[in-house]
C-alpha cells in the first residue's frame, strides 16, 4: 500500500506550552489534527474558568493564523483546594476533562495531588458534571521504571470509588497497564503515544544516550512495546491516540528535560508502527475514531491522506527537538 486516506483524526494529549513560541506549536498540531485537547500543566496553572477561557482564545487564534480547520478542547488542572464549585465552573466554560498529576511527576507538577482523598470534592464534582478524569499516572516516589506500574492500584482505588467517573489513563507505557485497562469497566479508557508504539529503551539508551527519546513516563522494553502496540492495533474502543507532544528548545533536551515534540512526526510514526504490525486498514480507528467516542464528540470532517514518500526529519523543528531528527520517515501525512 502507498497511500491510506483516513478520517481527519484527533489527538486527545498534547503540550503547547505559553508565550510566543505557543503559537507555533498549536499550528503544527492543527496541520494534522481536526481537535486537539491542550493540556493545562502551563504556568500559571489552568485551575479556573477565566484561565480556561483565555487560554483556548490564545490557542484558538493561532489555529485560526495557521489556516487549518482545527478545534481545541479545554482541559484544566486538578489541584487539591480549588473545590466543587470551581470544577463546575470549569465544566460551565467548556472544559471536556480535568488533569490528574501526581504531585511532582512531571513538568510543572509539583503543585498536583497528593493522593486521591486530597481532591475527593473535585472528583465528585466532575463525576457529577460528566467530565473526564485525565491522569498522568506515575508514582514519583517509585524506581523510574516501575512509576507507572507502581501507580495502577492509585487509580484502581479512584476507578472503585467514583462508579460513574470516566477515566483516561494517559500515555500507556508497559503491558501491565494495557491489562489494567482492561480488567477496569468500559469507562475507562487509556491513550497511546507515537514515540511508546514506536521505540524502546535500548533504543533511548542501548546504543548511546538520545535525549529525543526521553520523556515521562520513560520507554519501557521491546515487550512492553508490544504489548502497547497489539492493544492499538487491536480494534478496541478502550485505546486512542493521545500524543502527549512536549517540546523543548535543544538546550532543554541536551539538558535532561522529560518530554518528546512529537506533532511534526507522530502521523508518519504511527503509519509505521501500525504497517509493522499489518495493520494499516485499524489506524483510522486508533486516531479518528475511538477517542472521539469515549469523550462523547461527533468524528471529524474531512480526510488525512497518509502517502508513501520518504522525508528526513529536521534536526529542529519550531525551535524544538523532536524523535526521529535526522533519520528518514517513510510516510508522508497531509489533510485534504
Amino acid at each position: 500500500m502507498n497511500s491510506l486516506e483516513i478520517r481527519t483524526p484527533d489527538d486527545f494529549h498534547v503540550h503547547l506550552r505559553q508565550g510566543p513560541a505557543m503559537a507555533a506549536y498549536a499550528a503544527r498540531t492543527a496541520r494534522g489534527f481536526g481537535r486537539f485537547m491542550a493540556m493545562p500543566n502551563v504556568v500559571p496553572p489552568l485551575t479556573g474558568p477565566a484561565a480556561l477561557a483565555d487560554y483556548r482564545r490564545a490557542v484558538a487564534a493561532a489555529v485560526a493564523a495557521s489556516g487549518y480547520a482545527s478545534t481545541p478542547l479545554s482541559c484544566f488542572k486538578l489541584v487539591p483546594g480549588m473545590g466543587r464549585e470551581a470544577v463546575l465552573a470549569c465544566a460551565a466554560a467548556g472544559a471536556v476533562a480535568g488533569k490528574y498529576y501526581p504531585t511532582g511527576s512531571t513538568t510543572n507538577a509539583s503543585d498536583g495531588v497528593p493522593e486521591p482523598a486530597a481532591v475527593a470534592d473535585e472528583l465528585a464534582a466532575m463525576q457529577d458534571a460528566g467530565l473526564v478524569l485525565s491522569i498522568h499516572g506515575e508514582d514519583p516516589a517509585a524506581p523510574a521504571l516501575e512509576r507507572e506500574r507502581a501507580f495502577l492500584d492509585v487509580v484502581d482505588g479512584i476507578v472503585g470509588s467514583y462508579p460513574r467517573l470516566r477515566v483516561a489513563l494517559e500515555h500507556l507505557s508497559c503491558a501491565e497497564s494495557v491489562r489494567a485497562v482492561l480488567s477496569w469497566p468500559e469507562r475507562v479508557g487509556a491513550t497511546i503515544t507515537a514515540h511508546h508504539l514506536s521505540y524502546a529503551i535500548d533504543d533511548l539508551l542501548g546504543g548511546g544516550l538520545r535525549p529525543e527519546l526521553f520523556c515521562k513516563p520513560v520507554l519501557k522494553s521491546a515487550a512492553d512495546r508490544a504489548a502497547l502496540l497489539e492493544a492499538a492495533v487491536s480494534g478496541s474502543p478502550r485505546f486512542f491516540f493521545g500524543s502527549d507532544s512536549a517540546p523543548h528548545p535543544p538546550e532543554a533536551k541536551a539538558a535532561g528535560a522529560a518530554g518528546c515534540y512529537t506533532a511534526p512526526v507522530a502521523l508518519s510514526l504511527l503509519a509505521a508502527a501500525f504497517e509493522e504490525a499489518g495493520a494499516l486498514d485499524r489506524l483510522e480507528a486508533f486516531v479518528s475514531v475511538s477517542g472521539a467516542r469515549f469523550y462523547g464528540l461527533g468524528l471529524n470532517p474531512g480526510v488525512l491522506r497518509l502517502s508513501r514518500e520518504g522525508w528526513t526529519v529536521p534536526a529542529a523543528v519550531d525551535g524544538a527537538v523532536t524523535p526521529a531528527a535526522g533519520r528518514t520517515l517513510a510516510w508522508t501525512a497531509e489533510r485534504i
